[in-house]
């Protein structure tokens, strides 16, 4: 093993082993403690790696955001995943059909009829294709709203003969704007509600449902559960970045980082390092208690933050920050979201005490299709 900072290339990421593996072990225990499944969602690393870890350390299966990282995923051996996302697009199904003939469990989100009359036409005489109902419960994004549109689409689903109601699904991303982690559990927990309540209605239907599945890591980090959920599903809890460090209060799970060098000093306050919006994403949560004020925070600082971002330039203004480091130091920036960031490297190196362990590749990266 070697020094990393010593022989590593920036802009490049790091990944902390030992916080790493905490993390994991963390929210496996949490899962289990409260009795219910837990799905890592897979967006967050795209690495086969990390996946298997944390199959390893108990997980039930997996979940992607897209087929091209299922593929990647099932290639590696992983047997049980979860697409969690609306699917459009008969060829999409195509690739599906045959992901679905070679692993164990493969599942879909649905929101709409147009999926399932696609499914039902690709899926004729294949192994049913098993899809959980998507329901919106804030974040004003993709799930059923009313509950007669609800029971039309179970009821819909069940009359098919390609497709399998299996349960359903909600996101609660909108507790990130909480304004204190006791309202975003309040948040948390009023989706979670809602979400078993859309299980209940579609059971007393006389509709079969397994799986009641949820799940953002800052409201399940506070606390946030209720009796009717079968399963977690989440996947910053294994990195954290900026924002979900500050909705716990907590920059000591902090494994993922950004290794920049400083490439110039204009002013008596300003640091110009060389990770810009390619190394670092352009995002910075406004409000809540994941507003992240600026795109970055360089690690085991005093609250320095990354004012801006060009392409390949990352912007410091801290006067006293300047006076301590020169031109050619690198620092380490804990990036304000981690799920973006990764996807902009082929590789990550795994850390420990200061050395690299060893090179892995974000063997998901593009796979968005």
């Amino acid at each position: 093993m070697k020094k990393f900072y010593d022989m590593i290339e920036t802009p490049a990421m790091l990944i902390d082993e030992k916080i790493t593996l905490n993390n994991i072990k963390m929210m496996q225990e949490l899962s289990n403690r409260k009795g219910v499944a837990l799905r890592p969602h897979i967006k967050t690393h795209r690495m086969t790696y990390f996946a298997k870890l944390q199959m390893e350390a108990g997980a039930s299966g997996i979940a992607c955001a897209k087929i091209g990282e299922a593929e990647v995923m099932a290639k590696a051996g992983i047997e049980d995943i979860f697409i969690a996302n609306e699917i459009v697009g008969i060829s999409k199904y195509e690739r599906l059909k045959m992901l679905n003939r070679k692993i164990k469990t493969l599942r879909i989100g649905v929101d709409n009829t147009f999926q399932i009359d696609q499914i039902e036409k690709v899926f004729n005489g294949e192994k049913p294709l098993e899809v959980l109902i998507e329901y919106e419960v804030g974040e004003v994004r993709s799930g059923i709203i009313s509950d007669e549109d609800l029971l039309f689409l179970a009821k819909y689903v069940n009359s098919k003969k390609n497709v399998v109601l299996k349960g359903i699904f909600s996101h609660e991303g909108h507790t990130y704007k909480a304004s204190s982690m006791e309202i975003c559990k309040e948040k948390a927990e009023e989706a979670y509600r809602r979400t078993v309540r859309a299980a209940e209605l579609i059971r007393d239907e006389g509709i079969p449902l397994e799986i009641v599945s949820v799940g953002a890591t800052p409201s399940i980090m506070n606390g946030a559960y209720f009796e009717g959920i079968t399963e977690f599903r989440l996947g910053t809890y294994i990195f954290f970045d900026l924002g979900q460090a500050l909705a716990i209060n907590d920059f000591s799970k902090c494994s993922a980082s950004v290794l920049a060098s400083v490439i110039s000093k204009p002013t008596d306050s300003r640091v110009v390092i060389d990770a810009g919006a390619k190394a670092l994403v352009s995002q910075n949560r406004t409000e809540g208690i994941c507003a992240t004020n600026g795109f970055g925070y360089v690690k085991d600082s005093n609250n320095v933050r990354l004012k801006g971002l060009f392409d390949e330039h990352g912007i410091i203004e801290n006067k006293k920050f300047s006076q301590e480091i020169s031109i050619g130091d690198k620092i380490e920036v804990i990036p304000s979201h981690i799920c973006p960031t990764v996807n902009l490297y082929d590789k990550v190196y795994l850390i420990n005490d200061g050395y690299i362990v060893k090179e892995i590749p974000v063997d998901c990266r593009g796979k968005s299709q």
